[in-house]
């Protein structure tokens, strides 16, 4: 394929870098800000280019040395040459972007990014992938955009501690394993307390015998809490031995006069990744609500009850819906472990829970979403229905975030405030948190900066 040579003038959210070449838009993953780099195209397109690095003519300051020897082939990681400080700032412009691109939302309107305190060794779960080649298994990581399984020598930079310490033990139990080709994934969950829960995906039609082979492994798996066996979807999740559920706290006093509140997950369950930053959404929801005691809030996509349980003691009553019954049950046992009686919880599909809401005219105050990825399109047409007099946005993807505002906007709501926060260090992924109220509401103090 030709070569040529490109200045890299930004990061794109897909995490390449961006520049220009032949009068197109030019892509170069591990790229960075200031590079000269010259590139072979691999990918030609009518209005862009995807190329890679042949070399660096000249490198820039931006760079800094990555700390994981397989950085460049896993496909976890994006940004890990960039220094952190970099990494934040691009996410802001790209977070920016996307909202000034959608709604015309202004820069006045976005808060400064927050950092996380551990930019390595903070993720709480992983999917670690499985290939037994010529008898050898290799755990974990797909390369970017294929199938193959890039091993992890020791250590994933990004997993905290409690996640590292069983590679060593997962080789061993593998090695044993009578089927090591009909284990394509293995699940690595942890409290915040490090305790670990492993779900086993199994694809072969001798369950008994794999049953009974992962009894033999726990031996070799002296930090894992529990071991699940799942065959395709979560429906067929079952627990082999130990623990089922794992759990996270907010620390006493975190919320001005709230007690510790443990929240607990079981495996298959949904949690943030990174707790410290749970946290951190968690401080931002609070300050945004402007609680008074007297709002009745609607929590959609509320899985374990993660605001709906710690923020229910500020509110007068929360109803909380979420599809996956097992978090549905999560989020009521956690409610009633912190003492929470405000706080009821129904397992129904988002869209579907709003719409019999909306024929049965119940009115709210607050409406929460935290929805997946793919954002809340059939659930944001229909919220305004509700009349909240707030809506706050919980996104973990700033292209489904932006469609869905401008769904809001047409809907009669605007945004008010918006706060990217870095929940995915030496990645490109930003979460947020958006506060939308109705068009020409009286917003005159920002609700994050107090400006």
């Amino acid at each position: 394929m030709a070569e040529m040579q490109v200045s890299i003038e930004k990061m794109v959210f897909g995490g390449a870098g961006f520049g220009r070449a032949g009068g197109k838009a030019c892509f170069v993953p591990y790229t960075a800000p200031g590079d000269e780099a010259t590139i072979r195209v691999v990918k030609d397109k009518r209005s862009y280019f995807e190329g890679e690095t042949v070399n660096l003519v000249t490198t820039s300051s931006l760079r800094t040395m990555p700390c994981c020897p397989i950085f460049g082939r896993c496909g976890g990681c994006n940004w890990q040459h960039l220094t952190y400080d970099e990494q934040l700032s691009q996410k802001e412009e790209i977070f920016a972007e996307f909202l000034r691109r959608a709604g015309r939302i202004g820069r006045e309107r976005i808060a400064p990014i927050v950092a996380a305190p551990e930019p390595y060794g903070y993720r709480s779960r992983v999917q670690l992938k499985v290939r037994s080649v010529a008898g050898e298994v290799h755990i974990g990581f797909y390369r970017t955009g294929s199938h193959f399984v890039v091993d992890v020598p020791d250590r994933c930079a990004i997993a905290c501690p409690a996640i590292n310490e069983l590679f060593s033990g997962l080789r061993s139990a593998l090695a044993m394993c009578p089927e090591k080709d009909k284990v394509p994934q293995i699940d690595v969950a942890t409290g915040d307390d490090a305790t670990s829960i492993l779900t086993f995906h199994y694809i072969g039609d001798k369950l008994e015998d794999f049953r009974a082979f992962l009894q033999e492994a726990v031996t070799l798996l002296p930090s894992a809490g529990g071991i699940l066996l799942q065959q395709g979807r979560k429906t067929t999740l079952e627990k082999v031995t130990g623990a089922g559920s794992l759990s996270y706290r907010v620390p006493a006093d975190y919320f001005p006069g709230v007690a510790e509140t443990v929240l607990s997950f079981r495996g298959g369950g949904f949690s943030q990744v990174n707790y410290r930053q749970n946290l951190a959404l968690l401080a931002i929801v609070h300050r945004l609500a402007g609680f008074t005691g007297k709002e009745r809030v609607l929590d959609l996509f509320c899985g374990n009850g993660n605001f709906a349980v710690p923020l229910a003691r500020y509110a007068a009553d929360v109803i909380g819906i979420e599809a996956y019954e097992p978090s549905i049950m999560d989020a009521v046992g956690n409610a009633r472990a912190n003492g929470v009686t405000n706080a009821a919880f129904k397992s129904i599909d988002a869209a579907e829970g709003v719409g019999q809401l909306v024929a049965a005219g119940e009115r709210f105050d607050l409406v929460l979403l935290d929805p997946p990825r793919t954002g809340a399109a059939e659930v944001v047409r229909r919220i305004h229905l509700l009349k909240p007099r707030s809506i706050i946005y919980v996104s973990c993807d700033p292209a489904t975030l932006a469609r869905d505002i401008g769904v809001l906007q047409r809907s009669g709501y605007e945004v008010v405030m918006s706060c990217p926060v870095d929940m995915f260090p030496q990645t490109y992924h930003i979460e947020s948190v958006t506060l939308l109220e109705p068009t020409g509401a009286d917003s005159t103090e920002c609700p994050i900066t107090g400006g």
